[in-house]
């Protein structure tokens, strides 16, 4: 399709794949036009970057979790992160694929159909994430708002069958729609567009809709309402004892607590935000076949909903203090910036009486070497 021309060919009927009947190069060396339009290769090319920021980032956040030692106590978010690297890696080599333009013949051809073209790989990663985050979601509700119960019926079993099933529903059902409804004719890739009839498209349509985007936006915005009114509760509480005084691990728990609450509010508020001009453009396209818009409407809403798996890391680093912690911790300028504070501090201390450790350069001596592990002798 050329550029700014508007798009009215028949259109995908599933949130994974592009909305227009893509041709790939057949075999015998034709292009559809939409392949050469300066939208696709804008768009392709940015998302190949959005997926090595997110390849990244996302492996930065894991190593935190892992060295702040979070991987065992939110096992739910460790599975968020893996989820949203596993995107990330795939946007980059789905996109790095159509960009090369490879002719699609034979069974090579059919399976890369149906595996790289249809952007399976990719949507495996976004839907398991989708799942997985309402799953934290309870897990955080059952935690804050029924603790008693949880610490006595919620077991680890269940965390992690709960993680082993986002990756298991959503590669089960996106591979069987996918294969069911994705054929190459002629040399040319056609995505997710074979129903049985239209009644079948349009309950998928309905069905995708309201468990991918609704009910999951409604299990967050209930459970997070829910868990503030709690904590709330509890800070009033906590106000009313601290003149009493309260255990340091009591105040370090609940600050955790209030980190990966916190964290989890805008990972799931970017959700909403990110994913619904996609999906209200999914619905329209699929409920009106007619329905004619420019290309770079459609790329808009697929970068948009693209870029929540590569800024999610961000929010993690920023807002989950044991993360936030290890990550600042690798900065080079600030532990160096560290290490001079660390040594003006001591510098100013006073200096201990001669009669304990001799002269003053062997007291000079004892803070250098506190302050950078040498066995200083003079």
């Amino acid at each position: 399709m050329s550029e700014g021309s508007v798009t009215t060919t028949a259109h995908l009927s599933v949130a994974m794949t592009t909305t227009e009947v893509t041709e790939i190069t057949s075999g015998n060396g034709s292009t559809s036009s939409s392949r050469l339009s300066v939208e696709f290769y804008v768009e392709s090319t940015a998302v190949v970057v959005i997926g090595l920021v997110g390849t990244a980032a996302n492996t930065l956040i894991l190593y935190g979790l892992v060295a702040s030692k979070q991987h065992k106590k939110h096992v739910l978010i460790v599975n968020q992160n893996a989820l949203d690297l596993f995107a990330s890696f795939f946007l980059v080599v789905t996109y790095a694929a159509k960009l090369c333009d490879i002719r699609l013949t034979g069974s090579l051809g059919y399976w890369l159909c149906t595996t790289v073209y249809s952007d399976v790989f990719i949507w495996w990663g976004i839907t398991g994430s989708t799942i997985n985050l309402a799953s934290v979601t309870v897990e955080r509700y059952l935690k804050v708002v029924h603790p008693v119960w949880s610490r006595k019926k919620l077991r680890g079993w269940m965390i992690y069958s709960a993680a082993a099933f986002a990756w298991v529903f959503c590669i089960t059902y996106i591979a069987v729609l996918v294969f069911e409804t994705t054929e190459m004719i002629d040399g040319n890739c056609y995505v997710s567009v074979i129903w049985e009839s239209e009644a079948a498209k349009f309950i998928h349509l309905i069905w995708y809709f309201m468990s991918f985007y609704v009910i999951i936006l409604l299990i967050i915005v209930v459970g997070y309402w829910r868990i503030l009114v709690v904590i709330r509760r509890q800070a009033r509480v906590m106000a009313g004892h601290s003149a009493a005084g309260s255990s340091t691990g009591q105040t370090q728990s609940s600050r955790i607590q209030t980190s990966v609450i916190k964290t989890m509010i805008l990972v799931s508020a970017f959700f909403a935000i990110s994913q619904l001009p996609y999906h209200i453009f999914y619905l329209i396209v699929n409920v009106n076949p007619n329905f004619a818009f420019f290309d770079v409407t459609y790329y808009t809403t697929l970068f948009i909903a693209f870029l929540y798996i590569c800024t999610n890391p961000f929010i993690y680093a920023t807002k989950f203090d044991p993360v936030k912690q290890v990550l600042l911790r690798l900065i080079p300028c600030r532990n160096t910036c560290d290490r001079a504070n660390e040594t003006i501090e001591l510098a100013e201390l006073p200096l201990v009486q001669h009669d304990m450790f001799g002269s003053q350069d062997t007291q000079q001596t004892i803070v250098l070497s506190q302050v950078y592990g040498e066995n200083i002798v003079r």
